[in-house]
């Protein structure tokens, strides 16, 4: 059976300096696969090339079995890829529902997208509560709850989550996480970068380590969890 994303010896360069130097992984349906590493390890670059932002000097990139080599970033959400991207990038004058609504640009079906807010709305009650505010007076914590509400509001059949608990405090880091652990329950199959490593890894069925530009160490979550080594790259422990 074909993996849902396959990224096979991806090679990504900016200029003459190659950020990402070969890297293959997959994600299966249904799956939580994080990439962890310290920051310039190639994390965000790899989902940038994935979303169809930049473009690869090497490899492929399938989605369903597809190559996405030549297929345009808007064309790629339409297949079923959204992004949630570092820096949240949300719309500060625009309301919290209207920013939502922006993620449903590419569909028709209003009773759908009504369903869909609604749905936002349950995971992230706070929204509901201020939809009508401009996203900008949100704190960060909430607008990186409306970036990954946005995100699902296209329907995608892979969620691609970039830095959701950068500079959050730890309690708004544990809401996330329990969101995106609730995703996972619904079935929601999810390709996750993130710097809290324990956190991460707790959630994912499967981790890979990235250091300058490659993975060097790929395994379950529970077993990447475990490993000596990266307990001590990555988790700060002795």
């Amino acid at each position: 059976m074909t993996a849902l994303l396959e990224v096979e010896d991806l090679r990504v360069a900016y200029g003459k300096i190659e950020a990402v130097k070969g890297i293959s992984f997959k994600v299966e349906a249904g799956q939580v696969v994080t990439l962890i590493g310290t920051n310039g390890a190639g994390k965000t670059t790899t989902l940038r090339t994935l979303s169809g932002l930049l473009k690869p000097i090497g490899g492929q990139v399938k989605f369903e079995g597809k190559p996405l080599g030549s297929v345009p970033a808007h064309k790629i959400v339409a297949m079923g890829l959204a992004h949630s991207p570092e820096g949240r990038h949300i719309f500060p004058r625009m309301t919290i529902e209207e920013n939502l609504l922006l993620g449903a640009y590419l569909r028709s079906d209003s009773d759908g997208i009504t369903k869909d807010v609604e749905r936002a709305y349950e995971l992230f009650p706070i929204l509901g509560e201020r939809k009508k505010q401009a996203a900008g007076t949100l704190s960060g914590g909430e607008q990186q709850m409306l970036a990954m509400g946005r995100a699902l509001m296209s329907r995608p059949k892979l969620l691609m989550l970039d830095e959701p608990s950068m500079g959050l405090s730890p309690i708004m880091m544990q809401k996330i996480m329990a969101t995106i652990q609730e995703l996972k329950s619904q079935g929601t199959t999810i390709l996750l970068v993130e710097q809290n490593a324990q956190a991460a890894l707790s959630l994912a069925d499967t981790g890979h380590v990235m250091e300058t530009g490659r993975v060097v160490l790929s395994g379950t979550g529970a077993d990447l969890l475990h490993d000596e080594s990266v307990r001590k790259a990555y988790l700060g422990e002795d």
